[in-house]
């Protein structure tokens, strides 16, 4: 275990779920599942997250709640533990998923554009 002092360098866990959008025990997870892992340690054993946990974190649910599954971001975190020789493949699995989220835009924007649709016959009854 990693002891780190803390500094304004580093955050708590609240203050990492509250920067990253993401609960405590996801954090947790993340760091179970190797997805999140260096996470340092104040004296009191607690927890500190530098600004590069941030930006993992950040990441990390962006693709979470774009649709890429769990063993995909341990796909991805592995290569990127690699090296950059393994920038190439890092970036078509961002291209492909790029593609993915492309269409669940897609199918979103029909599904505002029947829900306005909808609301445009309320708006006629209104009148």
């Amino acid at each position: 275990m990693t002891t780190q002092p803390p500094t304004t360098d580093t955050i708590t866990p609240g203050e990492m779920a509250e920067r990253t959008g993401v609960s405590i025990d996801t954090l947790r997870y993340y760091e179970k599942e190797g997805l999140l892992q260096g996470v340092g340690r104040a004296a009191s054993g607690h927890r500190r997250y530098s600004e590069h946990d941030v930006l993992w974190v950040e990441v990390l649910r962006c693709l979470r709640e774009t649709g890429m599954t769990m063993q995909q971001l341990r796909h991805y975190f592995e290569l990127g533990a690699q090296g950059k020789h393994t920038e190439n493949e890092r970036a078509q699995m961002l291209r492909d998923h790029r593609v993915l989220v492309e269409l669940q835009l897609a199918g979103l924007h029909n599904a505002l554009s029947l829900i306005d649709h909808k609301l445009s016959f309320y708006r006629e009854d209104q009148k």
